[in-house]
């Protein structure tokens, strides 16, 4: 059974070189086991592992779980710790490395490409160049944007032209726009990840950006953070608030069973609650390797022990990824 893993973060020196010099709030720093770490605003992003960039141990680890084919992506976050006048040139560089490493490994490796948001000409042009020149295989976008919603007017021209390119993108969280309350206990990434997701989904949704652009093909990190959860609130939301109705006309989860979510829980009652909900086609598996809440292991040992039918599975682990990712 072919598995592509949709959810995994590959960095070089360069990015992490780039990130210690030009002036941000994120800094490198060692945690008190040792790890290197990056932090933001001085509280614990996240550690630095050694398969973080290190493709021989990547490979290695793929195939003891029997894993084909990873889409690697630049995790949080992103090229957006710098500015608008150093976006595009982070987004070129670690896209260039992306379609080096792919063409090294082609039958190993698939891409996001990074896009510079803030600079939208840029980012118009960096897609182009990413997704018909580089080939790479969509586009990770995060939850927001330096703590503005992917809603802002700015973003929607380059929004229409990636429906208009039926272009996949890979939602990832960052931390919400007010972090306070996650810098103890690791919370940003435990706790503010689904949520930030949870909030730019459900504003997305109302605001009526799922509506206007039905073909983008949304993948959505984390199991949809609470998305799945919360999808009848949201609709009671739908039919009692006249604000949730004015920019779209169904029920949000109408909208929100035609996203994708990956597999990124490794809970099995999750997971199958997922299911339930919006049809295994509409699910694809990811890891978050090789980042400490992820697992490898788990990505396919969860799926592998779901009680549904192996033509699933395989939709799970490969069929829809085939059927919605760029340039396949």
């Amino acid at each position: 059974m072919i598995k592509y893993d949709l959810h995994t973060h590959f960095y070089t020196e360069e990015f992490f070189q780039t990130v210690r010099d030009l002036p941000s709030e994120f800094s490198f720093d060692k945690s008190p086991s040792g790890q290197t770490i990056i932090t933001y605003r001085g509280a614990r992003f996240f550690g630095v592992t050694p398969a973080m960039t290190d493709v021989s141990k990547r490979l290695e680890d793929m195939d003891r779980v029997a894993i084909d084919v990873e889409v690697i992506s630049l995790s949080t976050p992103n090229v957006f710790f710098t500015d608008a006048e150093h976006q595009p040139a982070v987004a070129r560089m670690i896209n260039d490395s992306y379609a080096e490493l792919i063409a090294t490994y082609p039958d190993r490796f698939k891409g996001f490409a990074s896009i510079p948001m803030d600079a939208p000409d840029a980012a118009l042009a960096e897609l182009h160049r990413a997704i018909d020149e580089l080939k790479l295989n969509g586009v990770i976008l995060l939850s927001n944007i330096a703590g503005k919603p992917l809603t802002s007017p700015e973003y929607r021209p380059f929004f229409a032209e990636a429906n208009r390119m039926k272009l996949c993108i890979f939602l990832h969280p960052m931390l919400p726009a007010q972090s306070d309350a996650f810098r103890e206990y690791v919370l940003g990434p435990i706790i503010g990840f689904p949520f930030d997701t949870s909030l730019a989904v459900a504003r997305m949704c109302y605001d009526g950006m799922l509506a206007e652009f039905p073909d983008i093909r949304w993948i959505i990190g984390h199991l949809g953070g609470a998305v799945p959860y919360l999808m009848e609130r949201m609709d009671n939301g739908f039919r009692d608030f006249p604000e949730c109705r004015a920019k779209i006309d169904q029920l949000p989860s109408f909208y929100l069973k035609r996203l994708y979510y990956d597999t990124v829980s490794f809970s099995q009652h999750t997971l199958m609650m997922v299911r339930n909900l919006v049809g295994a086609n509409h699910m694809v598996m990811g890891s978050d390797y090789p980042h400490l809440l992820g697992s490898i292991d788990r990505a396919v040992s969860s799926i592998e022990g779901l009680e549904i039918v192996d033509e699933e599975k395989k939709g799970i682990f490969s069929g829809t990824a085939l059927k919605i990712l760029n340039n396949l």
